[in-house]
């Protein structure tokens, strides 16, 4: 990892907690135990790796990353309550999360099911109430993340991927449901720091080509983590796919091609920012960091 991911990660995680903490602890809730749950799998816990991601192409964009913090923590929000209901025993039904106990073990099903529920509308609360931007941007944004955990996104991967379960399926297929579940945040994630920016319509799909290839790489890495890594240090349940019987890159490609894809993606998506020059310095050095997670 170069000093660069280091001394800027270093500088938003304990951000980037201490405004979820705000949020949630303001949040209003009706019931201790629905706050607990909430805050128990959003706090203190992940890489933060989307929200870093608005912040910093905030920056690459030209604007103030702190302008982007309100749009960080919505989709922070937004990817915590999808791994909720992922982890649920009628989804993936996986008891780690994170390091620790899914929210569905610790708090019970129901319980699980309404924090998720209630994590997605407190997202864009928080993203409409604390902005620091002009509103027709705040909006702009806001309707970009609406539509990237919809139908059109991340829940409509997520059905494909339960559609999949038990059967064979091709790498269009598969690119198909990851753009969805995994690569259509992503991809919020970085044009909505372009967005609070102010930035152009040539910054955003710098911003979308960037965020595809590294959603890509993202998830190759992932299936090549589930079959060789271990649950400590992932921090969830490793070989789940095999266990689902799920088609993965790795079992269609196998793990040495899987592996030259990741780094292809990679390669592209660093090679989409290169125009930025120094601006984009650290949205290259994260997306080989990423990649770096399999070697």
């Amino acid at each position: 990892m170069t000093d660069i991911v280091k001394e800027r990660q270093n500088h938003w995680l304990p951000r980037i907690e201490e405004e979820l903490d705000r949020a949630t602890a303001n949040c209003g809730s009706m019931h201790p135990l629905l706050l607990s749950a909430m805050r128990y799998s959003l706090l203190d816990a992940g890489k933060r790796i989307r929200p870093i991601l608005t912040l910093e192409c905030c920056r690459a964009a030209g604007g103030n990353p702190e302008d982007a913090m309100p749009f960080a923590c919505g989709v922070e929000m937004i990817h915590t309550y999808s791994l909720i209901h992922d982890d649920l025993p009628c989804m993936d039904d996986d008891d780690l999360r994170r390091g620790k106990p899914s929210c569905h073990v610790r708090f019970g099903e129901a319980n699980a099911l309404l924090a998720g529920d209630a994590l997605q509308p407190l997202a864009f609360e928080t993203m409409l109430a604390g902005s620091r931007i002009r509103p027709e941007l705040t909006v702009r944004a806001a309707a970009v993340l609406a539509h990237a955990c919809g139908a059109a996104g991340m829940v409509g991967g997520q059905i494909i991927d339960l559609e999949n379960e038990g059967r064979h399926v091709g790498l269009d297929e598969l690119r198909v449901m990851d753009s969805g579940k995994t690569g259509a945040i992503i991809k919020a994630a970085c044009v909505m720091g372009v967005i609070a920016a102010n930035g152009s319509d040539e910054m955003i799909a710098v911003a979308e080509r960037y965020a595809e290839n590294i959603g890509i790489a993202f998830q190759i890495t992932d299936d090549i983590l589930d079959v060789t890594s271990t649950a400590e240090v992932l921090g969830k349940p490793v070989e789940s796919d095999i266990g689902n019987d799920k088609s993965t890159y790795v079992s269609l490609l196998g793990l040495e091609k899987a592996r030259e894809e990741a780094a292809r993606h990679t390669a592209l998506a660093m090679e989409a920012v290169a125009p930025l020059g120094e601006g984009a310095e650290f949205l290259a050095r994260f997306a080989e960091m990423l990649a770096g997670r399999i070697k």
